[in-house]
C-alpha cells in the first residue's frame, strides 16, 4: 500500500511539473510573441516616422557663420592726422573713423578754384571779343567797298587818258600820273581785302571757341569745373568713413603713418548681416533648394536659443575644389572621400539682434526639404 501511494505521488508530481512547463512555455512563447509585435509595431512606426518625417530633414554640425566684411581702404595717400576707433569697436555707417591730413588736397582746392574763375573770364573775354571783331569786319569790309570803288575810278581815269594820249591831247606826265594813282588804288585794295580777310579769320576763330556753348557749358570752363570737383572730392577723401554698421577688426593703422592709396587699414564686420555657411555632405543636397526653412544653433548660446533661416545658395564647388592644394584624383593612390558643399543660410535679422552672433562661431543647421522651393 505503501508503494502504491509513493508511486502515485510521484506520478502526480512529474504531472505537476510537466504543467508547469508546458505553462511556462506558453507564457514565454507569448511574451516572446508580444515582444515582436512590440519591435514589429516600432519599427514599423519608426519607418513610417523616417519616410514621411524625419527623412525630410537633413541636418549637420560642421556649419559656422560668416559675414561680407568691409574693408577700409584709403583713395588718397597721406600722412595719418587722427584715428577714432580701436578693434572691437561698434560703429554706425557714416560714422568718422580716420582723417588723414588735408594741407595740401587744400591747397590743390583753391588752386583747381582759381583756375576755375581764370577759365569762366577767359570765356567771358572770347564774348566780348566775338562783337568787337563783327564790328571790326564790318568795317574792314566798308574800307574793301570804298577801295573798290577809288580802284574802278582810278581805272576809269587811266583808260581815259590813254585813248586820249594816242591822239596827244594827254601829256605824258598825266599820263603817268593816272598810272600812279591806278596802281595806288589797285594796291590798297588788295591790303583791305587782305585786313577784311584776317578779320574774318579772327572773328571765325574766336567763334570756334563759345560755339554751341553758354559761359557755364564751355568746354573750357567744363574742365576746370571738373578739376575743381576732383579736388574737392580728394579733400572729402582725406576723412575716412564707415561704410556699413559693424565691428572694428584688423585695424593696421597708427597716427603719424604714411599710408598709400588702395592700401587696407582696418575691416568691419557686419554683425547684423551674418549668415552661416554649412557645409553638407553630397549626398545630402538631393532634395535641397533655395528657398527652404532652416533651424540653426549655436555652440555659443547652446540649444536653447535657435535662429530661423533660409536657405540663399549652393556653393558653385565643394570645398576641396577652391582649397590652396586642391585634391589630385587623377592619381594611383586615389582614396573616395566623401564631398562637402557649402550651403549659405541667411539668418532672421531680429533674432540676430536679439542674440548677436560673432563670425567663426561654430554652428548645428538643420533643413526642412519638405517645402521644394527654388
Amino acid at each position: 500500500m505503501t508503494t502504491m501511494n509513493t508511486e502515485a505521488l510521484h506520478k502526480a508530481d512529474e504531472a505537476l511539473e510537466k504543467a508547469a512547463d508546458e505553462a511556462m512555455k506558453a507564457r514565454r512563447k507569448k511574451r516572446l510573441l508580444a515582444l515582436a509585435i512590440t519591435v514589429l509595431t516600432v519599427g514599423t512606426g519608426y519607418g513610417a516616422y523616417d519616410a514621411t518625417y524625419a527623412s525630410k530633414f537633413i541636418a549637420t554640425d560642421n556649419a559656422y557663420t560668416a559675414a561680407e566684411t568691409a574693408s577700409v581702404t584709403p583713395a588718397i595717400g597721406g600722412i595719418v592726422r587722427e584715428v577714432r576707433v580701436t578693434d572691437t569697436s561698434f560703429v554706425h555707417e557714416g560714422d568718422v573713423l580716420i582723417t588723414l591730413d588735408d594741407i595740401d588736397a587744400r591747397l590743390a582746392l583753391a588752386q583747381a578754384e582759381a583756375e576755375l574763375g581764370r577759365a569762366q573770364r577767359r570765356v567771358r573775354g572770347y564774348v566780348a571779343n566775338d562783337d568787337s571783331l563783327n564790328a571790326q569786319m564790318k568795317a574792314r569790309a566798308e574800307d574793301v567797298k570804298r577801295a573798290q570803288s577809288d580802284f574802278e575810278r582810278a581805272r576809269i581815269d587811266l583808260d581815259r587818258r590813254e585813248k586820249l594820249a594816242a591822239s596827244g591831247s594827254v601829256s605824258g606826265d598825266e599820263l603817268t600820273k593816272a598810272r600812279n594813282a591806278f596802281e595806288s588804288a589797285q594796291a590798297a585794295l588788295a591790303m583791305t581785302r587782305s585786313n577784311y580777310s584776317a578779320a574774318v579769320g579772327a572773328r571765325d576763330a574766336n567763334a570756334v571757341l563759345i560755339a554751341d556753348a553758354t559761359e557755364h557749358t564751355n568746354p573750357e570752363v567744363i574742365l576746370a569745373r571738373a578739376r575743381r570737383d576732383q579736388a574737392q572730392v580728394n579733400l572729402d577723401r582725406t576723412v575716412l568713413r564707415a561704410p556699413v554698421d559693424g565691428v572694428i577688426a584688423k585695424r593696421s593703422v597708427q597716427v603719424g603713418q604714411q599710408v598709400q592709396a588702395g592700401s587696407p587699414v582696418l575691416v568691419i564686420v557686419p554683425l547684423a548681416e551674418v549668415h552661416v555657411d554649412a557645409n553638407f555632405k553630397e549626398g545630402q543636397l538631393e532634395r535641397v533648394r533655395i528657398g527652404q526653412p532652416v533651424e540653426v544653433t549655436s555652440d555659443l548660446y547652446g540649444s536653447a536659443v535657435k535662429y530661423h533661416g533660409t536657405v540663399v545658395g549652393l556653393a558653385g564647388g565643394t570645398g576641396s575644389t577652391f582649397a590652396a592644394i586642391p585634391a589630385q584624383n587623377a592619381t594611383g593612390n586615389w582614396i573616395k572621400v566623401v564631398q562637402r558643399v557649402p550651403v549659405r543660410i541667411r539668418l532672421d535679422r531680429a533674432e540676430l539682434e536679439a542674440n548677436p552672433l560673432q563670425v567663426g562661431l561654430s554652428m548645428e543647421a538643420t533643413i526642412d526639404t519638405r517645402s521644394n522651393q527654388g
